[in-house]
């Protein structure tokens, strides 16, 4: 799997050129979204991704502040394709029979 070093400690560019922390499979964006969803400072984000470090949390911080735009836009991106996803989505088999029943 080629990777890029990108000027920040922690963070690498996978094949797809998508930022992750080194040495793990966390998307630099994951961690954005955590910070946006529940508003976590960096030791939060720390205590609840034990398996970073928090110089791997900063580094993520740093990056998405000098690419805040770029990753915006990925954001965005990726709501519009689930809500498509949603919009395209059939009813599981239990969701129905539960309607059926008046059960939801």
């Amino acid at each position: 799997m080629p990777i890029v070093e990108t000027g920040y400690e922690h963070i690498i560019l996978n094949e797809k050129k998508v930022p992750i922390i080194a040495g793990t499979k966390m998307k630099v964006i994951e961690i954005i979204l955590d910070k946006i969803a529940y508003g976590w400072s960096p030791e939060e984000l720390q205590y609840q991704h034990p398996h970073l470090t928090l110089g791997q949390i900063y580094s993520a911080l740093a990056y998405y502040s000098d690419h805040q735009e770029k990753l915006d836009q990925e954001i965005e991106t990726q709501l519009k394709q689930l809500d498509q996803m949603k919009k395209e989505a059939k009813p599981s088999p239990l969701i129905v029979r539960l309607k059926a029943k008046k059960l939801i």
